[in-house]
């Protein structure tokens, strides 16, 4: 534990203007950003009396090892590079947000030439409308199918709409009508474009000129008798109406606002987010997390703008936002969601009315949210703690192993022999550390060689840290000159030690981490073995092992990180083998790039025959000049496979085996 006052800066040094600032622990990993209208005031508020400090502020001020700052122009600055380094280092005493679990949305690839509906996941992509998010997939999928009779826009992946090219015959989409089927030529890319927009235009909400539009056309084709005309309209209507149905209004002056509540007790807090487009509750979210610093509900509130609006631009962000508290000050997030969105926002809470009944409605979601995950948080915070406070026990530890690193190799047959290290703290897999290695210094199958390498590679990337920083004096033959640092210059890999290695193998594993970690000097880390045959813990010079029970919450931990280990390697052991299988001998054409293999397999539709072609009919792809045509010809007949033999009298194929 740190004592503040050895690092608190000398008076004078903190200058009196906005900014943003950092703290680090010892190892220079940052565990809190914060930001202020006036550095020298905030900053001097952490380094008090520690007895009048808030409990969680004293943890983090006593854990940090060093304090910096960055000055800019404008509370707006501040706010914008506050959000970029909390997702930059995610540090530990920052209130974040986690949604759990990948929210689907409504999603129309408007950056291809035949844009697609479909539902996607993950990070935004450029050039792609999104709607929602919604809260299951099959409600996407509801949706999509009603619309899909009105707006009969591409919903096939790229393979099958190339196939339905190929073969001139559309999919049952286009044959029952829900698909306009551009894949063979009904409707021109602009027709189809101009479909796949009035589908995002509804679902943006402007909805009742476009039914008005239909009705208008159904009246018109009854009065001119083309009846079914006139049937195909109503039912297109019917099927529109019932997708509307499916969100019902909320604001009756078709508002496009987002509702935000927070719940929260003194350790946890829950947000709830409702996007209204139209009038209509378009999607909900929400996100839990832990209360590590000292936050009021204002801050909250300012976390989850950050949140919510950090990566958004343009209709993303609404016009309309409302709280139940506002940022204190909050001109400078109003001025940065504008900026977000390209014009003014409007943020403040609702008083009355619609607005702030829904609100109501929100802030009960909220409760209910926080209610649900205590249930199911109460017991496994206890788990947890107790699943340590075992191991450390069972290994004869002074403390609870914190940070738990474990490693496993995988290969198959020999070949391509991998490592995995996976890392838990607090008993949580912390997927961010994970890291895979290819093992170098010899080829064949040895797990224990290949454990003594994987180790030692690590903790030297872990001392070679220390030594940047003074921390550590090596020998310059003991530990290689091996950078553990990104391109900026910040520890990101391999800088901060475990409490516990754990290796998956029984006592010649373990040796060999053991010995590894000798050969480097260090200590103080501790290491044990997981074997999968009676589930035994093996540790360094004994011969015995330790036996948890069965029903050791200990055990069970040690299993789970061995297990995300084993799937972690094998995963990575899958893909190179997946890459070695995938070679094409185009690889071996030097200065030929992934676009120009590409075209030349899709210029002659195999490898077969363009191995066949002339030097003349290779120059004929684009971009394909005769030197590149003369490389990849001379690269095909090399990879040739060498043809059969054949009786000449028989016309039987010879199988080379015989004399």
């Amino acid at each position: 534990m740190a004592d503040p006052s050895s690092y608190r800066p000398k008076a004078g040094q903190i200058p009196d203007s906005p900014g943003v600032y950092k703290f680090r622990d010892e190892h220079g990993r940052v565990i809190y950003v914060g930001k202020a209208k006036s550095l020298r005031q905030r900053l001097s508020s952490y380094f008090q009396d520690l007895a009048g400090l808030h409990p969680r502020t004293r943890t983090m001020v006593t854990t940090a090892a060093s304090v910096e700052w960055t000055v800019v122009g404008t509370e707006v600055e501040a706010l914008q590079l506050e959000y970029s380094w909390i997702k930059e280092y995610d540090p530990r005493f920052n209130v974040k947000y986690r949604d759990d679990k990948s929210y689907p949305y409504l999603a129309v690839t408007l950056n291809e030439e035949f844009p697609r509906v479909q539902v996607m996941r993950g990070a935004k992509k450029k050039g792609v409308r999104y709607f929602g998010p919604y809260g299951h997939a099959w409600a996407i999928r509801e949706t999509v199918d009603l619309m899909l009779r009105v707006f009969p826009v591409r919903t096939c992946s790229a393979g099958v709409f190339k196939r339905s090219a190929q073969i001139g015959r559309p999919c049952l989409l286009g044959y029952i009508g829900k698909c306009s089927a551009p894949c063979v030529g009904r409707v021109t890319p602009e027709e189809h474009r101009e479909l796949a927009e009035e589908f995002c235009d509804f679902m943006a909400g402007r909805t009742g000129a476009y039914i008005r539009r239909l009705e208008k056309g159904m009246q018109d084709a009854a009065e001119e008798m083309e009846y079914e005309k006139a049937a195909r309209l109503r039912d297109d209507i019917t099927a529109l109406k019932r997708a509307l149905e499916k969100n019902a209004v909320v604001l009756a002056d078709a508002t496009d606002a987002d509702l935000i509540a927070v719940a929260e007790d003194e350790l946890e807090a829950a947000v709830q987010i409702f996007h209204v487009r139209g009038g209509r509750v378009r999607g909900q979210r929400g996100w839990v997390t832990d209360k590590v610093e000292e936050v009021a509900t204002a801050g909250l509130v300012e976390h989850a703008l950050q949140q919510l609006y950090g990566e958004e631009s343009g209709d993303a962000v609404p016009k309309e936002v409302l709280v139940p508290a506002l940022p204190d000050p909050v001109e400078p997030v109003a001025e940065w969601l504008a900026g977000r969105r390209g014009s003014r926002v409007d943020l403040r809470i609702p008083q009355r009315g619609d607005k702030k009944d829904l609100m109501a409605t929100v802030q009960r979601n909220a409760q209910q949210a926080l209610a649900l995950h205590k249930t199911k948080r109460a017991s496994d915070l206890t788990t947890r703690s107790r699943a340590l406070e075992e191991i450390a026990e069972a290994l004869g530890l002074d403390s609870a192993p914190l940070r738990i690193e474990c490693f496993d190799i995988s290969h198959l047959q020999g070949q391509d022999v991998v490592a995995s290290m996976v890392v838990f703290e607090d008993g949580l897999a912390r997927k961010s550390e994970y890291r895979r290695f290819q093992i170098k210094t010899f080829e064949g199958q040895d797990d224990v060689r290949s454990m003594h390498e994987v180790v030692s590679r690590r903790f030297r990337r872990y001392l070679t840290e220390k030594q940047k920083t003074g921390e550590w004096e090596l020998d310059e033959e003991a530990v290689p000159e091996e950078s553990g640092r990104d391109d900026n210059g910040r520890p990101k890999r391999f800088a901060y030690p475990p409490q516990l290695v754990v290796v998956d193998g029984g006592q010649p594993q373990v040796a060999a981490a053991r010995r590894a970690l000798d050969e480097l000097g260090i200590a103080d880390v501790a290491v044990c073995g997981l074997a999968k045959r009676l589930e035994e813990v093996w540790l360094p010079d004994e011969d015995d092992p330790v036996v948890l029970p069965r029903t050791s919450e200990g055990l069970y931990l040690l299993q789970r990180v061995r297990d995300e280990a084993h799937r972690f390697a094998i995963a990575y052991q899958r893909s190179k083998r997946t890459r070695t299988m995938k070679a094409s001998p185009l690889d071996a054409v030097a200065g030929l790039g992934g676009a120009r293999k590409q075209a030349l397999l899709e210029h002659f539709g195999s490898v077969k025959k363009l191995r066949a072609a002339t030097v003349e009919q290779l120059c004929e792809v684009p971009g394909v000049g005769r030197r590149t045509a003369e490389s990849v010809a001379a690269a095909l007949a090399a990879s040739a496979p060498p043809a059969p033999a054949v009786n000449t009298a028989t016309g039987e194929i010879l199988d080379g085996t015989e004399g």
